[in-house]
Parts: C-alpha cells; sequence; structure tokens
C-alpha cells in the first residue's frame, strides 16, 4: 500500500460523511462521536478514498467507530491496511486494547475483523432497532444486533 498514504483530520478540514455514511447510515448517530473523536483519512493520489475514527473508551481501550472504504476501492486490501494502521497509532498512544463493533448482518466486515485478530467479546441484543429509525437490511439479513469485537495490542 505505498501509494496509500494515512493521516489523521485536522479540525479545520471537512468530515468526510460521504465515505463516514456507508458505515453508518445516520448522520445524526455519527454526529454523537464524531466531534469527540479522531478521523483518519487514506488519500491515493490525493483523493480521499477510506477513512476511520478512533474513540478512547477508557485509559486502556480504544474503539473504532466509523471504517469505512469508497466502494471503488473496495476488496484491494484496504480495509484490512485501515485495521492494522488503527492498531498501530493506537498502540503508540499507550491503548492496551482496541474493540469495534458492527451488525450481525456484516458478514464481511467480521470475517475481516476476526482475520484481522479480533474476537467476539459482546452481543447487544436490539442495538439498531433501538437506535436507528429505518430498519437497516445487509446481505439479506435484517441488522438487529450489535457484535462488539475486541484485540489486545
Amino acid at each position: 500500500m505505498t501509494e496509500l498514504t494515512i493521516r489523521r483530520l485536522q479540525k479545520q478540514e471537512e468530515i468526510p460523511y460521504k465515505l463516514l455514511l456507508l458505515a453508518d447510515p445516520s448522520k445524526k448517530n455519527i454526529d454523537i462521536y464524531i466531534f469527540s473523536s479522531d478521523i483518519y483519512i487514506a488519500e491515493k493520489e490525493e483523493k480521499v478514498i477510506a477513512c476511520y475514527v478512533l474513540k478512547a473508551a477508557d485509559s486502556k481501550t480504544i474503539e473504532i467507530k466509523n471504517i469505512a472504504v469508497d466502494p471503488a476501492s473496495q476488496g484491494k486490501g484496504i480495509g484490512k491496511f485501515l485495521l492494522n494502521n488503527a492498531c498501530e497509532i493506537a498502540s503508540k498512544n499507550g491503548f492496551k486494547n482496541i474493540i469495534i463493533g458492527t451488525g450481525n448482518s456484516s458478514v464481511g466486515q467480521l470475517y475481516l475483523y476476526q482475520q484481522a485478530g479480533f474476537s467476539i467479546i459482546k452481543i447487544i441484543k436490539n442495538f439498531f432497532p433501538d437506535n436507528y429509525d429505518e430498519p437497516i437490511i445487509e446481505n439479506g439479513i435484517e441488522c438487529r444486533d450489535m457484535l462488539v469485537l475486541s484485540k489486545a495490542l
């Protein structure tokens, strides 16, 4: 991924909502965490093609609140690259664990996260119906429960 650069988004720069909404379909829910988080963007040829968001859960644990790759750039290992980068940054900042949540219907994401060394630690029942106005359907499955995965750093 030498042609891909990742950097922290500066406060004065525009928030990449178009990408963030790929992973979380509610701007209202994104706005709950985005202003107290660090956003990292991945650029290729000066174009933003992916991003992730980190937010400290406590002094030892940090959470990936959102991770998204532009559809035209998916399937090229960028998601895995972003996960590894997030783990490196979290570790350098003294965190011992990193967590990420995803829906029960997000089979591709579950595969990717587990391949990257994350393990399911918790299921939050009815998270999506309780927090989103519209049903979310992925892969022909209603997204109901949030699966929380963790990785030791």
